[in-house]
């Protein structure tokens, strides 16, 4: 009996229940939720060719704008709880 991946119906399994593309899918949306990755789906595969290309710069812009705001803060917030902690000591 010969298994295909449920996903995709094209790679044949034998030890596994996903083949490694499905299985790279799958791990995308337990890192960034299955909405986000279904959503950046939506957005960069419903274009022309090129399009796609700076769809898929943009959406990687965004994300590394989004994660570099995300490091400030939180060494922002970091910091403030430091000096808080040193007045309190003196």
């Amino acid at each position: 009996m010969v298994f295909f991946c449920p996903v995709c119906n094209e790679e044949y399994l034998i030890i596994s229940n996903l083949c490694e593309t499905c299985r790279k899918v799958k791990h995308y949306m337990s890192c960034y939720s299955r909405d986000r990755v279904i959503e950046i789906l939506d957005n960069v595969l419903s274009r022309t060719e090129d399009k796609q290309d700076n769809k898929i710069n943009e959406e990687i812009k965004n994300e590394i704008q989004n994660k570099e705001y995300t490091l400030r803060s939180s060494k922002k917030s970091g910091k403030s709880n430091q000096i808080k902690r040193g007045e309190n000591e003196n």
